[in-house]
């Protein structure tokens, strides 16, 4: 059982980003400058978007971080939006998700002018992707397709379950999985809470990739000798002996599965330290205007 290390990845590609930026700066280039728009304190947002900015440090990005608290309105968001737009400064920015209740996502996501799009959940960079043209590709999925690069796994004819069908990952990934070039050219299967046979689904997988937010919902006896194992959950569980007063939990039930599997992702440290140095990927091409001019 080989353990796929997300983080250790991830520091070699921030350091290949930070190299590349020093070499634009050289130049007389300017750095890329990605913004982040915060509404409200919630946990998980709060961390991820902390890990963002100091991604850009790292990275050598200028960053700038935009806060709102939950009572902020759709319009005053969706007007720092279009002011974002227009910011020449500004390479690419995110809004972070989940929103306020009160707050059309959708609304918010396609008023971000695509070409700054570097979470890739515009409908255009969305649709993009799915034909197989350049665009930004949603940065979880984007940095799982880096994982099994980087560890030469091979996806050419296997068969692939995706659990889970949103639109920030399992969607995605499917489509990705299945792209005619490395890594892709699998056969797909998604499934969701709906679906009828998941379990022998998954017993017939080489590839299970678990992005549905169950917490340890993937046991031992769902997953065949050999399979590689990516998992995308990332749920916070109550647990009294953690200082912060909860543990990440994956959609795997870790100990039990690693034993069967050729790879296998860690919770934490597998597939959340890609997510973010995806999003800088992105963010670089939007400085160099790689994609869209």
């Amino acid at each position: 059982m080989t353990l796929i290390d997300g983080k250790a990845i991830s520091a070699q590609i921030k350091q290949e980003i930070a190299e590349e930026v020093a070499q634009i700066v050289a130049n007389g280039g300017k750095r890329p400058h990605l913004a982040a728009i915060l509404v409200g304190h919630d946990g998980g947002s709060e961390t991820y978007v902390a890990n963002k900015v100091k991604a850009c440090e790292v990275c050598g990005f200028k960053s700038t971080l935009i806060r709102y608290e939950d009572n902020v309105t759709e319009e005053e968001l969706l007007a720092k939006v279009r002011e974002l737009n227009d910011d020449d400064d500004v390479d690419g920015f995110i809004v972070q998700l989940p929103l306020p209740k009160h707050i059309s996502e959708q609304k918010v996501i396609e008023t971000i002018d695509y070409r700054k799009d570097v979470d890739g959940f515009h409908p255009i960079n969305v649709g993009r992707m799915s034909i197989g043209l350049p665009c930004y590709i949603s940065a979880t999925p984007n940095g799982i397709l880096e994982l099994l690069k980087r560890y030469n796994i091979e996806t050419q004819g296997k068969k692939c379950v995706v659990l889970g069908r949103s639109n920030i990952v399992g969607k995605p990934m499917a489509m990705l999985m299945m792209q005619k070039a490395y890594p892709g050219d699998a056969t797909v299967t998604v499934c969701h809470s709906r679906s009828r046979d998941l379990v022998k689904e998954c017993q017939e997988a080489d590839i299970i990739i678990a992005a549905m937010g169950q917490p340890n919902f993937v046991k031992a006896d769902m997953v065949k000798e050999g399979a590689v194992i990516i998992d995308v959950g990332t749920t916070r569980v109550p647990d009294a002996t953690k200082k912060s007063g909860f543990k990440l939990t994956g959609d795997v039930k870790f100990d039990e599965v690693a034993p069967k599997c050729s790879y296998i992702t860690p919770v934490p440290g597998g597939v959340g330290p890609m997510t973010i140095v995806s999003l800088m990927k992105n963010t670089l091409l939007a400085g160099k205007k790689a994609i869209y001019k």
